[in-house]
């Protein structure tokens, strides 16, 4: 029996996790990635002897990552090492707070009572509703298709609903929750995980802290792109094709079926379903259709990132550290209102050489910094718009007391915007694709399976159920699920 083809147009997370689940039912799979080295924003970069994660900088939800290696007859354990964050975070404020995120419920609880005594009832009250978000989630949102009817799983777990806080906005029922600023403002910060502002996304999103603190956050040793690596080894030995440096220019369709894809450079391949890992903003041209683009106020947030190789130790940095500026909701006003880089960004410092030695050459540290930009298209980012951002970041860092650097610094890298949009194919290089600000964007994002064409199909961060490692696995399966359906009508 000859056996069914696929391409994926895209060699990020999402497509290989879908090439290797069809891979493993027998499909003939070939993954098609424009860039030089899959893995898509699970990327790398590596010089000197550092090395240096450029996207997601821990995992949560681990068991939906081993469920991928079990699907394909494997084991996550006989691969990779996952470390646990102790603690998930330190926070640094401007008014000089600074505390630790832990993990521990004990010692979280007893940092909660010197800040602030009734939030600790604030807190379990607010991981209770991220728990009945979850449980409502797991059966339906993160299990099915948006647009699939409610099946009798789906309807039995309206009793996870919420009654009050979950469906109003997010910011609001954080501040319902938590009488400590400082509180707010850790937990106003989530909705950034999905390139999205506190002020303007639905309360549901709540179940995106509940989620790391009840499942903790975790690092792979060797880095995050040990987990491409080893996808990719997985997909040599199903025999998958993988094609870096190849562009899809146009995927071919005929009668409302499709048919397989147009290179760039002019040749062909034909295929019975083809899945689009690439941004879904960019489906319709592909089609040879007129498309609508995507809006920018639509858009979810970009990143400025600064990778530092450092040639000295930094033992009193924490591996994750966040560095908040003093005003939040001007921050996030200047980024989706005004559309500019803050004046006052916050800072995300992520230090994964702390609890792994392996990224660095001997002595020395890597470091990720990261502040929120817009996902703008006019932003040309050149060498003075860097500095001028470069100086309100490390003034920040400075102000929470980050330690001098000086001339230590051995490599650096930046990724702007810009360089992220033209490198990952994003408009404007918005990472999330459409921001989740509203019930229609957070909850309707393109979906799975093209409405319109037979045999396309949608997978990752830009397409249902949204943005963020595990949730793009879950992506994967529900396509392939999906797939299996289509081709056995």
């Amino acid at each position: 029996m000859k056996r069914k083809k696929a391409i994926i147009i895209g060699g990020g997370l999402g497509g290989l996790a879908t090439a290797l689940r069809l891979a493993a039912k027998d499909w003939d799979v070939t993954v098609l990635e424009q860039g030089p080295t899959l893995g898509g924003k699970m990327n790398r970069w590596e010089q000197d002897g550092f090395r240096f994660d450029t996207g997601p900088s821990l995992i949560t939800m681990k068991w939906i990552f081993a469920e991928l290696f079990s699907a394909v007859g494997s084991s996550m354990d006989e691969h990779l090492e996952l470390v646990q964050m102790q603690p998930l975070a330190e926070y640094v404020y401007d008014d000089g707070t600074r505390f630790n995120y832990s993990p521990y419920l004990p010692d979280w609880l007893r940092t909660i009572e010197q800040l602030e005594p009734r939030d600790v009832d604030g807190f379990m009250g607010f991981m209770q509703l991220g728990a009945r978000l979850f449980e409502l989630s797991q059966e339906t949102f993160l299990r099915r298709p948006p647009q699939a009817p409610p099946d009798l799983r789906s309807l039995r777990a309206l009793r996870h609903l919420p009654l009050r806080y979950g469906w109003g906005n997010y910011h609001k029922t954080v501040a319902a929750h938590f009488r400590s600023r400082h509180l707010r403002q850790l937990f106003d910060r989530y909705p950034t995980y999905v390139g999205s502002s506190p002020y303007h996304s639905p309360a549901t999103l709540a179940v995106i802290p509940y989620i790391e603190y009840a499942f903790g956050g975790w690092h792979i040793k060797g880095g995050l792109y040990r987990l491409v690596e080893t996808l990719t080894m997985l997909a040599r030995e199903l025999q998958i094709k993988l094609h870096t440096g190849t562009q899809v220019a146009r995927i071919l369709h005929e009668s409302k079926n499709v048919k397989g894809v147009a290179l760039a450079d002019g040749g062909k391949l034909e295929a019975d379903v083809v899945v689009m890992n690439g941004d879904a903003s960019l489906t319709q041209a592909m089609l040879g259709r007129e498309a609508q683009p995507m809006k920018p106020a639509d858009r979810s947030l970009s990143g400025l990132v600064f990778l530092l190789g450092v040639k000295r130790e930094l033992p009193q940095l924490a591996q994750h550290s966040v560095f908040f500026s003093a005003d939040y909701k001007r921050e996030f006003s200047q980024l989706f209102d005004d559309r500019r880089f803050p004046e006052d960004p916050t800072v995300y410092v992520s230090a994964p050489s702390r609890c792994d030695r392996s990224l660095v050459p001997g002595a020395g540290e890597t470091l990720f910094i990261m502040a929120n930009a817009p996902a703008n298209d006019d932003n040309h980012w050149t060498d003075a718009d860097i500095e001028r951002a470069r100086e309100r970041v490390f003034a920040r860092l400075e102000k929470g007391g980050f330690p001098e650097l000086g001339p230590d610094n051995s490599v650096q890298d930046v990724w702007t915007p810009r360089r992220i949009g033209q490198r990952y194919l994003m408009p404007g290089g918005a990472i999330y694709g459409l921001n989740s600000h509203g019930w229609r964007h957070a909850f309707m994002r393109p979906p799975n399976k093209d409405r319109g064409i037979g045999g396309l199909f949608h997978v990752g961060g830009s397409s249902h159920p949204g943005g963020g490692t595990p949730t793009v696995l879950i992506s994967a399966r529900i396509t392939c699920e999906l797939v299996e359906k289509y081709s056995a009508s």
